[in-house]
């Protein structure tokens, strides 16, 4: 077994990490943008009812599709003037977006919970309470991994929990590993029950209503057959969870992420005291009162990274202010913690920031704008028109999954594909209700593995596992996931899914 381990190892250290994939990829979007003309489409007003109200909404035209003039679109080596270059890929991609998503907003929501966290973890109150914890409920791992991954998958499927998914891998890995687990488990519980909720949601209102109103598919609908798909998949997902973590726990040896398993190990020796103490309790406190002070921003006024961001940076501030009183650190110590929180999520930040740049070289996610992301949509939607029902659905749900790696934004996804592919469901005699599920699962399962997915990326980084690590694990199961959601878009033609 030691041998084997070893072989991992050594084929986890000649793969290539996320930076060296983006580069490659960011370099294979230039030589595209060569070789492919840019198009556009047009949009029109479409007059929705949805809950009872009338709402205009701007959608592409499917049959608008029209090609730049000249050579429009190509992107150049380097460019000078603010456009995009291949070489501009890094700067630009992190520059992109605004507060409310990729990049810089994201980029900036890592580096503040990074830095936050730093000072929570920096405190050994997280460490000490997770050890008091199992001292007293020596089997409370069978209880806290199936609670746990059932309770991240039903905040992906209610209100698409992703992002958020980031700080509360902070919290649970150090757990995950002081009950004889790896970081990987911890991933798995948090990051990935979330996806797994989040592709098989049935009112999740950022991926289901979206594309359910741009489809004109009444909202909330079709929900049974969802439920029954959550159920089933999120079973799977657990199953399988559970099953990893014992085969961890046997034998530890085992473990691809023993990296990130030993740096927390020594990390919580390092910070251990003799006792439980009051100064732990009141920190742990004040970190549970920021927790439910997100969960409810985020269920019930629609908080986002902005928010979210300003509230873990407020918990990181209380922490500092208890663990100062108490005499456990020094305001220059909470400084000097929070810039290593920070330091230590900076490649995560950076990844999120570069892949922005792949949608940039190709032209932009703008539907109006001429690009070759544009161009690749309508030969995808073309070659779908002469296949049948059940190889149409299978190539809308591969569509989809291979579209979610330039776009990994559920609703910005829903807002270029969806106005395409259902009224192409009308061609293919697929229902648009298929057509949605189909988008579902391919923008939700494969966040698992891509390395333009922030969210993924920001989880990885806090439990401290490499994007090339996590690849050689996740890919066996992300094939059995596809497969599952192969068999459910079929089952879904068969039973004509409305």
């Amino acid at each position: 077994m030691q041998q084997d381990n070893d072989q991992a190892k050594g084929l986890s250290s000649r793969m290539p990490d996320a930076f060296v994939i983006l580069f490659f990829v960011v370099a294979l979007a230039t030589l595209l943008t060569h070789l492919l003309p840019a198009g556009y489409f047009e949009l029109e007003e479409v007059t929705q009812n949805i809950n009872g109200q009338t709402q205009v909404r701007q959608l592409i035209r499917p049959d608008s599709f029209r090609f730049a003039q000249d050579s429009q679109g190509q992107a150049g080596l380097f460019d000078a003037k603010g456009s995009q270059g291949f070489l501009n890929y890094a700067f630009e991609g992190m520059v992109s977006g605004d507060k409310w998503g990729a990049a810089v907003g994201v980029v900036a929501f890592i580096l503040i919970v990074g830095g936050a966290f730093g000072i929570i973890m920096q405190t050994g109150a997280v460490n000490n309470g997770i050890l008091a914890l199992i001292n007293r409920t020596r089997r409370a791992d069978r209880l806290i991994l199936p609670m746990m991954f059932l309770l991240f998958s039903l905040g992906g499927a209610v209100f698409g929990m992703g992002e958020e998914a980031i700080a509360f891998c902070i919290v649970l890995t150090p757990l995950v590993i002081a009950m004889g687990y790896n970081a990987i488990t911890a991933v798995l519980i948090t990051y990935i029950a979330t996806q797994i909720g989040f592709a098989t949601s049935w009112m999740n209102p950022f991926s289901v209503a979206i594309a359910q109103g741009i489809a004109d598919v009444p909202l909330m609908s079709g929900s049974g057959y969802r439920m029954i798909l959550w159920a089933v998949f999120t079973l799977c997902g657990m199953l399988f969870t559970l099953r990893y973590a014992a085969r961890v726990k046997a034998n530890p040896a085992a473990s691809l992420s023993q990296s990130a398993d030993n740096y927390f190990r020594a990390q919580q020796q390092a910070q251990l005291s003799n006792h439980f103490s009051k100064a732990d309790a009141a920190i742990l406190l004040s970190l549970l009162a920021g927790i439910l002070w997100v969960l409810w921003g985020v269920t019930f006024h629609q908080y986002y990274i902005p928010q979210i961001a300003s509230q873990f940076f407020a918990m990181g501030i209380a922490a500092a202010f208890i663990a100062v009183l108490a005499g456990r650190m020094t305001l220059n110590q909470a400084s000097q913690a929070f810039q290593q929180g920070a330091k230590d999520l900076l490649p995560a930040a950076l990844i999120v920031g570069m892949a922005k740049g792949i949608v940039l070289i190709l032209g932009g996610d703008n539907a109006t704008t001429p690009s070759v992301l544009n161009t690749l949509l309508h030969y995808v939607g073309s070659g779908m028109s002469s296949v049948s029902e059940s190889v149409s659905a299978l190539f809308m749900l591969g569509f989809q999954s291979l579209f979610n790696f330039f776009i990994a934004s559920g609703s910005g996804q829903a807002a270029l594909t969806m106005p395409l592919m259902a009224p192409l469901s009308d061609l293919v005699g697929v229902s648009r209700q298929t057509a949605v599920l189909a988008f579902q699962l391919g923008d939700g399962l494969t966040n698992i593995i891509i390395p333009t997915s922030a969210s993924l990326i920001g989880c990885l980084g806090v439990a401290r596992i490499d994007w090339a690590v996590w690849a050689r694990f996740a890919w066996k199961p992300m094939l059995a996931l596809m497969a599952m959601a192969a068999s459910a878009m079929l089952i879904a033609v068969t039973i004509g899914y409305q």
